[in-house]
């Protein structure tokens, strides 16, 4: 996957901002990266990191792999670990996370299960993240109309 969402538009050109694609590998392969570790590389190795794979186990752990080496170059010390979670959300098109729910009710907005289950891996995986309170969550409405769902 290399495209990216309409709602990230203001900072593609750029890529001043982790976007969602790069955000889906970094659970996929249990990295934290942080904005700042972002900061320090390139624009060359943000698109890399963009384009490069990572869905298979294979993938995942070359992509890990080159990203904490990556951090480490630029800072010094690796990025954080995150637990990789077998069965995440994203990827479950039957079950609609309440995070989601609460949030698109905040919009006057329901989600049947019949679009949760039509969205991709990747939309439902940028709804869940936008809308986690500790996200900036301004993107979430932007979100739920790019997808159809509002």
């Amino acid at each position: 996957m290399s495209e990216f969402f309409a709602f990230e538009q203001d900072f593609v050109e750029s890529l001043r901002c982790i976007p969602m694609q790069v955000r889906l590998k970094l659970d996929t392969c249990g990295v934290k990266l942080k904005l700042t570790h972002w900061h320090e590389f390139t624009q060359e190795e943000r698109k890399i990191l963009v384009v490069k794979p990572c869905t298979t186990e294979a993938e995942s752990k070359e992509y890990r792999e080159f990203l904490q080496n990556l951090v480490v170059e630029k800072t010094g010390t690796p990025a954080g670990e995150l637990d990789i979670d077998p069965n995440p959300a994203w990827m479950d098109s039957s079950t609609i996370p309440a995070s989601i729910e609460e949030k698109a009710a905040e919009f006057d907005v329901t989600i049947t299960p019949q679009q949760w289950s039509g969205l991709t891996p990747a939309q439902r995986f940028a709804l869940i993240k936008l809308s986690r309170p500790s996200h900036e969550n301004k993107n979430f409405l932007p979100a739920l109309q790019e997808f159809g769902l509002s």
